[in-house]
């Protein structure tokens, strides 16, 4: 293993320490929670996401029964294709904070959400015609979903992600990832 990779590798590993670590850390007194997501994108690219959600309860503007909460997570996630000619896995290590607009009360609570985040590559060439050319990308993002239970303890939605640079380096063609999640909160 050259010594690129090898960094790579340990700087992924020591922001995902420092991501889950700091949430857990600052969570125990708040919500805590646990997050898998799946998503698919352009060029047959697949995607796992393990992430790590905090809701410090911070909340604002309460209007109709509805009120806006501001949650941070923390994401690990996994990049395969099979047109990855370079590289038909890449692995992903970031931070979203998320703005929620949620239903204040009810046994279903309905929400929508939007965050801009960091994330980091293993490897911005996936193939010899994909590549994103930096490691180093935003993450912006849109969803849909549910908060439900006796504790309000599970969340599922529907986000739409993009990946890109933001145009730090050309070429830039991004990512468009549909993803599904389920998370539960201790």
């Amino acid at each position: 293993m050259n010594k690129k990779k090898a960094w790579q590798e340990k700087a992924l590993a020591g922001a995902l320490a420092v991501a889950i670590l700091g949430a857990s850390g600052t969570a125990s007194a708040d919500t805590f929670g646990v997050q898998l997501a799946g998503g698919i994108a352009q060029h047959h690219v697949r995607k796992l996401d393990l992430g790590v959600a905090w809701d410090p309860n911070v909340t604002w503007w309460e209007v109709g029964g509805w009120h806006f909460s501001l949650i941070g997570e923390a994401h690990l996630a996994w990049w395969h294709t099979d047109e990855g000619d370079v590289h038909e896995n890449i692995a992903e290590v970031g931070v979203t904070p998320v703005v929620r607009f949620i239903k204040s009360s009810g046994a279903v609570r309905p929400f929508i959400e939007g965050g801009v985040g960091v994330r980091l590559l293993s490897s911005p060439t996936i193939s010899s015609s994909y590549r994103l050319s930096t490691a180093f990308q935003f993450a912006d993002m849109v969803g849909v979903g549910v908060q439900f239970g006796h504790r309000q303890q599970y969340l599922a939605g529907f986000r739409f992600q993009h990946v890109s640079n933001a145009d730090i380096k050309q070429p830039n063609p991004g990512a468009n990832f549909s993803q599904i999640y389920l998370q539960y909160n201790f």
